[in-house]
């Protein structure tokens, strides 16, 4: 009977003990979780399960002059399962003193005190600190481990870093004046935690999932300010030079969220109104001559969390809020602990949705957490949805100039639609499975309705204050909410659809075919693949559960729009009581979904005939219009939808101004002209991009105002640059113009006068003299000037040229000259450029076939070079002339291409692919672009080529 007693008094301490809001059944079961599934960026050295932390006291004492930190950590835990050691994470980087290390028992049990340790070990090539002991553990004790530690502080380093900024000695106003400018330098140390740097600074069970207390102490100058998680309690003398600041507990919290920023930041003033104060306090904090471009950054932050308040329908349990625009910061994303949170200081001035989407991360990642890496991917995507929709609500959509989301999604579907998405690239792919998740959000927020989506996200958070989730708790809060609201039949689950959608590096495409004589359509999904040839396998076994949304010609409402049904992982549906023959349906209206819809040719043609009326164009609003758009040209591209059909849907563009609309046209121009770009039906294909882009940039130059919007400007620099590759005589004139300032100067190697956007238009149409100009600019570069021009040049001089007499020559000389101005690296660029165009690569295949002999003598123990000129040179083409340009010379010379033996067999490979696109694609282009020329009488006196 004791012996129960005490096992059932153990289990009630373990209980008190765990990480806040698990039951011991639950924590134990959730611990398990299958490594597999985790973010494959993140190290898979999860620690045991036997202790579990309850609690840190840190004591850090940082040193700036000579960039090295010393530190003291108590660890209290709790023995949850029968051991002999204590695992905890420790960076290779970080110093731990072994010999001064103990562990005591801490709890109330008789036999408290030292626990004897057999040895410290610090596991090979696993950041792992291990204390062995030569007793095991009691199941349900107190532990406390007690070590100090130490290490450097890097330069742009996970863990802790440091930085220095000058500040100006005079006020700032005296730089609009003459007098000279001094500056002094400031140092600064600050952390970067996320994912798992905590281990850098201090040992730890650095998971998110261990959401415990911390109480921390930091030395720092008298010169210099610590902000931490929390407020400062109390200030302790040290020395002369130096104090210590005591901070108050932290909540419980994971060691990715802790932070701090010891520098001489100075406070930005507030501007708000005392009776506008607000829980937590907010302070931003810049360098002195900063502050008045952070001005309204205070202002900024209220509203957006006033904004997402309202949204979570609860207040962040936050005493106090610190944002800081920190000098030199050079992260990609701004560290974003609890209660501070640290931006770059070009990040933090402009606009609202950076501010909104790390407030985000105060809800749902600091207080509320992911279990584990593998769920952080709905974080992020929660915090890009709402960080977009607060920043829409807030100033209507004007710092995105009304580009979201259709920027994430045609990245999504170009991505989604290759034969092999992100060509294996890890970071890559944890990307686009986070905007996927994002748009599926999206799409649940059309489909259940915003105040359904909205509850839901609510009923998520409740009751999980300082806790963690799992990505199917969001999905199971939907799902209830859905039921509740009868947004979601009882027998389907949100877990369904999205995971139908987020398990899958894939996309689907819906084809709508309509019966008009019995007013229903068939509805179909498969796989989207754009990229040829499309050839994935278990194509036909993937399906998605997709909501079906119809707008009909006789109700033109995008408004009140809703799910007529959903497809729940069939293949095929049906739709009825459609509009009559003479009257369109639009699918999937304002990309409610993330997938393209395809229609019978008669409904594409209602569609564009609609589009050309001035008076019902704009019926249909912007993001739908674009989306017919992308859709045709892109289901074209993949070989689903006739050219001649996806041009008819460009035929509104000559009365478009809308810049949503006209951005996904260039990106098809340029797609399209690449791939034809060898083909006779080019040289029309570009008088067509010519006609379609004059009058809109004409209208953009002659209505050109200073304070324009910046949309304006945006969609008139890229319609000159497409004018300009297209031909257009104004554009290479002016070019030219500008060019030869450059030429006329009397140092020209001194620095490059000319603008980028003149320099491929002077080398693709301009004379041998101008181009030999720039290739001289190139061989002559002097080492005091910045890289990248030089880079940026001897991208243009390969790239841009249309004349093989120019590729000729810079090939002569970096090949078989062997010029030492030019690396490996600048050789494989230009291979890398001249694989852009087909008066590039084509060029260099005829040079590779002329010059067989010499190449293989200059690459012979260069096999990189050999395989990118061999790949750039052969695997490009797409007709039946190409193909045999190829074959010819894989028979001429087998058995020598050694290394590059596989790259030509699959360039012949894609090129008989790609043949048969062209057979059953360029006369259809052809033919159409013969009559849309014949029509509109094309003037050619503005034009090149």
């Amino acid at each position: 009977m004791g012996r129960h007693i005490l096992s059932l008094f153990m289990g009630v301490v373990s209980l008190m003990l765990l990480p806040y809001g698990y039951t011991w059944t639950e924590y134990r079961i959730r611990r398990s979780i299958d490594l597999s599934a985790a973010n494959p960026l993140i190290s898979d050295t999860k620690l045991p399960t036997d202790l579990i932390p309850s609690g840190y006291s840190i004591y850090l004492h940082p040193v700036l002059d000579k960039s090295v930190f010393t530190g003291r950590i108590n660890i209290t835990l709790v023995c949850a399962k029968v051991t002999n050691q204590i695992t905890l994470h420790a960076h290779h980087d970080l110093s731990v003193n072994e010999l001064d290390l103990t562990v005591q028992r801490i709890d109330t049990n008789t036999a408290n005190g030292p626990v004897k340790i057999r040895r410290v070990d610090r596991v090979p090539k696993k950041p792992l600190l291990v204390i062995y002991f030569h007793d095991q553990l009691t199941v349900g004790a107190s532990y406390e481990v007690r070590l100090k530690f130490g290490g450097n502080i890097w330069e742009n380093v996970e863990g802790i870093f440091e930085g220095k900024y000058k500040q100006q000695l005079n006020a700032p106003d005296a730089v609009e004046s003459e007098a000279v400018i001094e500056a002094d330098e400031h140092s600064y140390i600050g952390t970067y935690f996320r994912p798992h740097h905590a281990r850098r600074v201090f040992p730890c069970f650095d998971e998110p999932a261990y959401k415990v207390p911390f109480n921390v102490s930091i030395v720092r100058p008298r010169t210099h300010h610590v902000l931490f998680n929390t407020e400062r309690e109390r200030t302790e003398e040290l020395d002369a030079k130096q104090v210590i600041d005591v901070f108050k507990q932290t909540p419980p919290m994971s060691t990715f969220t802790f932070g701090f920023l010891v520098s001489d930041l100075l406070q930005v003033p507030s501007m708000s109104d005392e009776k506008d104060a607000m829980s937590p306090t907010v302070r931003i904090w810049a360098r002195r001559d900063f502050q008045k471009n952070v001005a309204d950054v205070e202002q900024r932050v209220k509203v957006a969390m006033k904004k997402l308040q309202e949204y979570w329908g609860v207040e962040l349990p936050l005493t106090k809020l610190d944002v800081v625009a920190l000098p030199g910061f050079s992260y990609v994303k701004p560290a974003d602990n609890w209660g501070l949170i640290v931006f770059k200081e070009s990040e933090v001035t402009r606009g609202y949705y950076n501010l909104a989407q790390e407030l985000v991360y105060q809800w749902l990642g600091s207080w509320i957490t992911p279990h584990w890496w593998s769920d952080a991917h709905v974080n992020k995507a929660i915090a890009g949805f709402l960080s977009a929709d607060t920043a829409t609500k807030i100033d209507g959509g004007d710092e995105f100039e009304g580009k979201y989301p259709m920027t994430i999604l045609y990245s999504i579907y170009y991505e989604f639609s290759k034969r092999y998405p992100h060509s294996r690239i890890t970071a890559m792919k944890q990307e686009t499975t986070c905007s996927k998740t994002e748009l599926v959000l999206r799409m649940l927020n059309y489909t259940l309705g915003e105040e359904t989506f909205r509850r839901g996200l609510q009923k998520f958070i409740q009751h999980r204050e300082y806790k963690t989730f799992y990505g199917d708790d969001v999905w199971e809060a939907l799902t209830k909410q859905a039921h509740l609201d009868q947004r979601l039949c009882e027998s389907v689950t949100v877990n369904e659809v999205v995971n139908s959608w987020i398990t899958k590096d894939r996309i689907p495409m819906v084809k709508v075919v309509r019966s008009y004589a019995n007013r229903s359509a068939t509805v179909t999904q498969r796989l989207y693949l754009r990229e040829r040839p499309h050839d994935v396998p278990e194509q036909d076994k993937m399906l998605w559960w997709i909501p079906i949304v119809v707008v009909t010609q006789d109700r033109l409402n995008f408004r009140n729009i809703s799910t007529i049904k959903w497809m729940k992982q069939v293949r095929e549906a049906q739709l009825e009581e459609l509009p009559g023959p003479d009257e369109f349906i639009i699918v999937n209206p304002e990309e409610i979904g993330p997938f393209p819809v395809n229609y019978d040719e008669r409904n594409w043609n209602l569609l564009a005939t609609f589009l050309q009326r001035e008076e019902s164009r704009t019926l249909i609003p912007v993001y739908t219009r674009a989306k017919l758009l992308h859709d045709a040209w892109n289901l074209a591209y993949a070989g689903d939808l006739s050219f001649g059909t996806a041009f008819n849907m460009t035929l509104f563009m000559k009365y478009e101004r809308n810049h949503l609309v006209w951005n996904p046209v260039f990106t098809l121009i340029d797609h399209i002209g690449r791939h034809i770009d060898m083909s006779a039906v080019h040289k029309k294909f570009e008088m067509y991009v010519r006609t379609l882009l004059t009058p809109l940039y004409e209208e953009l130059v002659s209505n050109q105002q200073e304070s324009e919007e910046m949309w304006k400007a945006n969609l008139r620099s890229l319609a000159k640059n497409f004018l300009c590759r297209a031909g257009y005589k104004p554009c290479i004139e002016e070019a030219q113009r500008a060019f030869k300032k450059w030429m006329d100067s009397p140092e020209p190697d001194a620095g490059n006068p000319v603008a980028n956007q003149y320099i491929c238009p002077v080398f693709k149409w301009g004379t041998r003299e101008e181009w030999e100009f720039g290739l001289q600019r190139v061989i002559n570069f002097p080492e005091s000037r910045i890289k990248s021009e030089r880079t940026y040049l001897l991208k243009t001089l390969a790239g841009c040229p249309s004349q093989p007499f120019k590729i000729d020559r810079l090939l002569n000389i970096m090949v078989l000259e062997d010029n030492g101005n030019f690396t490996d690296n600048d050789i494989s660029l230009i291979f890398k450029m001249l694989s852009g165009g087909s008066s590039g690569y084509s060029t260099l295949f005829n040079f590779l076939k002329h010059n067989w002999d010499a190449i293989k003598i200059r690459f012979k123990d260069r096999e990189s070079l050999w395989d990118n000129m061999i790949n750039s040179a052969t695997g490009l083409f797409t007709t039946q002339e190409g193909y045999d340009m190829v074959s010819q010379l894989y028979v001429q010379h087998q058995g020598e291409f050694g290394t590059a033996e596989h790259i030509i067999e699959k360039s012949l490979k894609n090129i008989k692919e790609e043949t048969k696109w062209s057979d059953e694609n360029l006369p259809v282009i052809e033919a159409w672009l013969d009559q849309f020329l014949a029509s509109n009488g094309v003037a050619d006196q503005k034009f090149l080529g």
